[in-house]
């Protein structure tokens, strides 16, 4: 066996380790929840349920009580899809219209946006609190799925620019000025080299923000009643 076949092997080795560390919570609640009590009593965590039983899935989607609320889980869910599916394409499709500007339409003072935009990247989140709490108020978003929107979307646009340009950088400038001696313009260029390129950091892009967002309890417990 060869020293690099070795290192492979090592190499997945800890990655699997790793893998099942992680993966180990997320199976014994699954096999737990498909348990009756007495299996949960009796049997080990690790053990496979004896058959699929959805009883405690159906209590807490629609009866389990979350306060004096006992409608169980379904409209918190489904709120959480309406505020995070919109924030998280909007986010993901302003930064990539941004990074393609600070990246391949540099301007004058572009880097000092870029600056500014990355400084706001890495600005705690308690800091936006009152001043994003005063402006839901005065457009009469506060307490509602979109001013939530609009919130995830402002504050993780520094972070899916910064991302999206630092892609973009990497593309030849050739690209763009071919397609500008051809006659494209801007939109053109973008939607038609550009974003078919962009499919890696796309996805890198998504799978951030919707587990940024998904994961968020502050802004859900500041902008909104329940």
């Amino acid at each position: 066996m060869s020293a690099r076949t070795v290192h492979r092997i090592a190499i997945w080795s800890v990655l699997l380790l790793f893998a099942a560390v992680f993966l180990l919570p997320l199976y014994v609640m699954v096999a737990t929840s498909l348990k009756d009590m007495a299996e949960v009593r009796d049997g080990s965590l690790l053990s496979l349920p004896g058959g699929l039983n959805f009883d405690a899935w159906h209590k807490a989607w629609s009866q389990a009580c979350t306060g004096t609320d006992c409608g169980g889980l379904r409209p918190f869910f489904w709120n959480s899809v309406l505020m995070v599916v919109p924030a998280v394409l909007i986010s993901t499709a302003l930064g990539a219209v941004n990074g393609y500007v600070f990246a391949k339409w540099r301007f004058k003072g572009s880097e000092f946006m870029f600056g500014l935009m990355l400084f706001g990247a890495f600005m705690p989140l308690q800091v936006v609190l009152l001043p994003m709490s005063q402006v839901l108020g005065w457009f009469q978003l506060a307490d509602s799925i979109w001013g939530l929107v609009i919130v995830h979307v402002l504050v993780g646009l520094a972070t899916t620019t910064l991302f999206f340009r630092n892609y973009y950088v990497s593309l030849p400038d050739e690209l763009i000025r071919a397609a500008m001696l051809d006659g494209a313009g801007f939109w053109r260029i973008f939607w038609r080299i550009v974003l078919p390129l962009s499919a890696p950091i796309m996805v890198v892009t998504l799978i951030w923000q919707f587990t940024a967002i998904w994961n968020d309890f502050l802004f859900g417990v500041v902008f909104s009643a329940g």
